[in-house]
């Protein structure tokens, strides 16, 4: 037994010392959970996992390892962003595109829109809505066929007969059909239920409901209710049966209630909450998820002739100039900020945007940081594994060229991309 354990131990000895260690030289790096910037740290990364973070400059002595210069870079986690649609990019030709695209090109136009996050510096996504193709995306990224961030996926989102998540809203006649759980179309509670176990068994994550009618989506009413309470309760009961949270798209104030008191964890846009709304919020212990970047799109798309069916078109004017100005007063008044864009909505690669448009309506640039990394990793039930750099976590790792507290926009030019260990950009 003792000619055993020394075997073992020499074995471990033997193993370390061929382990190949990358060694970052940072000359600030962001300390998410206590909110500060730290000087002249060394980040040491062994496989996938972060191994070590020390005070000072400590290259490695090691012939075998790496040891990257990072000193005159601002250093911190991966960031995640909490919505995300990484199967497409809204242009002209999206409606059209439902019906002549197969699922083999939406995959390989998602394969460029998942590098091109992953080079922004987002190395996870909760990805809230498409086809399906979604979930066969992250997979493919986690088995590292493709780059891309880590995805956590809603698949098919949630919606009622003709509401905004209705896959054949704007068909014709002859196309429109009665879709309903398999398809994501719930018009009851025996409903509700089979729809959550659908996107289980389909190999979701998360679900996404569309608590309220949507800008985008070739129907009359952006912002009207469209699930009623108890809907929403059972797919949060049985959301919560199979491990998965609950995301309430919503613009308008009424949806919103019914969202909040029927169990979701995040309300995406909310763009016509009122105050009493925002108190719901901080009850049950609900967080906004902004998507400031998509709004402005939608608002400067519309007054390009054409771009969107007519239908669209006046609920962009209407919806786009607000979602701004309430995520101002809902973190004022102390809601819950976690941080999301919609990209898709918007060109992918350019998430970034999303910062520097939550600094302009108050909320310090740290927090901001802090809401796409240890806030959105808590929302995944991921808090020890992403969001931080700490041992033991993922080798998520981006880098920026100045102090992101002193000068948002850099968030935008994101200079250095590690993720699970592995370089992406540099």
């Amino acid at each position: 037994m003792k000619r055993i354990h020394i075997l073992v131990f020499l074995l471990l000895i033997i193993t370390n010392s061929f382990a190949q260690d990358t060694y970052l030289l940072c000359g600030k790096l962001i300390d998410t959970k206590k909110g500060i910037v730290k000087s002249k740290q060394t980040v040491v990364v062994r496989d996938n996992k972060i191994f070590d973070v020390i005070e000072g400059y400590k290259p490695s002595v090691k012939k075998e390892d790496a040891t990257i210069d990072l000193k005159d870079k601002v250093v911190m986690p991966g960031l995640i962003d909490m919505h995300v649609h990484i199967e497409l990019e809204f242009d002209k030709k999206t409606r059209l595109n439902k019906y002549i695209l197969n699922e083999s090109d939406i995959a390989f136009n998602a394969v460029g829109f998942a590098k091109a996050t992953l080079s922004s510096g987002f190395t996870t996504v909760r990805d809230l809505g498409g086809t399906g193709v979604n979930i066969s995306i992250a997979k493919a990224i986690e088995a590292g066929k493709i780059p891309g961030p880590r995805v956590f996926t809603a698949g098919k989102a949630l919606a009622t007969t003709g509401g905004h998540a209705d896959p054949t809203n704007g068909s014709s006649r002859k196309l429109i059909g009665d879709p309903g759980p398999k398809e994501g179309v719930v018009n009851s509670i025996e409903d509700a239920k089979k729809a959550v176990r659908y996107r289980y068994k389909n190999g979701a994550d998360c679900i996404k409901i569309t608590a309220t009618g949507g800008v985008l989506s070739v129907a009359k009413s952006g912002d009207n209710p469209q699930f009623t309470v108890e809907e929403i309760k059972e797919i949060c009961n049985t959301a919560n049966d199979y491990g998965m949270h609950v995301a309430a798209h919503a613009h308008g104030d009424e949806g919103m209630q019914r969202a909040i008191l029927g169990g979701v964890k995040t309300i995406e846009h909310g763009t016509y909450m009122s105050d009493e709304t925002m108190e719901l919020m901080k009850k049950y212990n609900v967080y906004l998820v902004p998507t400031i970047t998509a709004g402005k799109e939608v608002e400067e798309k519309a007054k390009v002739k054409g771009f969107y069916p007519d239908i669209v078109v006046p609920k962009a004017l209407a919806v786009g100039p607000q979602i701004q100005g309430t995520f101002g007063r809902a973190y004022k008044k102390g809601v819950g900020i976690v941080f999301g864009t919609d990209a898709g909505v918007f060109e992918h690669g350019y998430n970034g945007k999303e910062f520097g448009y939550m600094v302009e309506v108050g909320m310090p640039a740290m927090e901001t940081i802090q809401s796409a990394t240890i806030t959105a990793a808590k929302i995944l039930k991921k808090e020890d594994e992403i969001g931080q750099i700490k041992k033991g976590f993922y080798a998520d790792i981006i880098a920026v060229s100045e102090n992101p507290i002193d000068k948002i926009e850099t968030m935008e030019n994101v200079v250095f991309v590690m993720k699970d260990g592995m370089i992406y950009k540099q």
